[in-house]
């Protein structure tokens, strides 16, 4: 007598991609390599071909991207862009059928999170507000963090597809709160490029090792992903791109508006907000955000 045993495993989800940027078109193409039916849509043609290349379909249009999936991804630049893709003409929201769930990985106003989560809540389509942090590398290797507001049975859907992107998905609380806890990153990383600049120019200017310096350091309590991964492009006063200085001011701007809001006091953030405002009148705007160092170095002569 033999016994079979049978098992299935559910289907994954059918998963659309909106906005391939530097972020967005990493983290689409390891949704593709982790074996979600991918459709993704971008609105500058000619960005989808690699994707295509991993299996992905592209659409033409963000309703027709919406209309062949259950949970749809944006990664955009700031809350014009998420609204008019959302809620535009031939949008997400025209496609998005009742249960689809909607994850948008931009960096935006919590308040705006809030605001599309209710809109599009009047037509049964739940939202996630998931910004993420680490850069193009985190993207690329998916290893970002991702900082998540939204329902948790939301959030326990949507698991299995934000680990495809990255190494930590933390719920943070209600729509929104993803968003508070991307702008307090945002603050932290602005203190954390100045310190770095500061140290790497204190000791070019000492006429030190400074690589050898830095090594010393970054076992110890001044050791950061910014020191490890940006201190060699301020050393070498050269800043190929990871995260634009200019998306950098605009989330710090998020979180200055949210601070005065709340009557905090930011003196760090706001100087690092002046350098990042005279950078981008230089014609620096596209630079990586470790161009912070060009003022500090400048300022001491280097």
């Amino acid at each position: 007598m033999s016994t079979t045993t049978e098992s299935s495993v559910a289907p994954k989800e059918r998963v659309g991609f909106a906005g391939l940027g530097t972020m967005g078109a990493f983290m689409a193409a390891n949704l593709a390599r982790a074996g979600y039916p991918l459709t993704v849509w971008n609105r500058t043609p000619g960005k989808a071909v690699e994707l295509v290349a991993l299996g992905a379909t592209e659409a033409l249009s963000p309703a027709e991207l919406a209309r062949s999936c259950d949970v749809v991804l944006a990664c955009l630049t700031d809350s014009p862009q998420v609204e008019e893709v959302l809620f535009g003409p031939d949008g997400l929201a025209q496609g998005l059928a009742p249960g689809t769930l909607f994850i948008d990985c931009s960096t935006l106003s919590p308040l705006k999170a809030s605001e599309f989560a209710e809109r599009l809540l009047k037509q049964n389509v739940a939202m996630l507000d998931a910004p993420v942090s680490g850069g193009s590398e985190g993207a690329k290797n998916a290893t970002l963090s991702i900082m998540v507001g939204g329902e948790a049975a939301d959030v326990e859907r949507a698991q299995d597809v934000l680990g495809a992107l990255g190494r930590t998905v933390t719920h943070l609380g209600p729509v929104g709160a993803g968003q508070w806890a991307k702008a307090i990153n945002q603050v932290i990383l602005s203190g954390v490029y100045l310190g770095v600049a500061e140290g790497v120019t204190l000791g070019l200017k000492a006429g030190l090792d400074v690589e050898r310096v830095l090594s010393a350091l970054k076992g110890g309590a001044a050791g950061s992903w910014i020191l490890e991964n940006r201190s060699e492009r301020m050393i070498r006063d050269d800043y190929p791109l990871g995260f634009k200085i200019s998306l950098h001011r605009k989330d710090l701007g998020i979180g200055l508006d949210l601070a005065q809001s709340v009557g905090a006091v930011l003196p760090v953030a706001a100087l690092a907000a002046t350098f990042e405002d005279g950078l981008i009148a230089q014609g620096y705007g596209d630079d990586d955000n470790s161009a912070l160092a060009r003022p500090i170095r400048k300022l001491s002569g280097l």
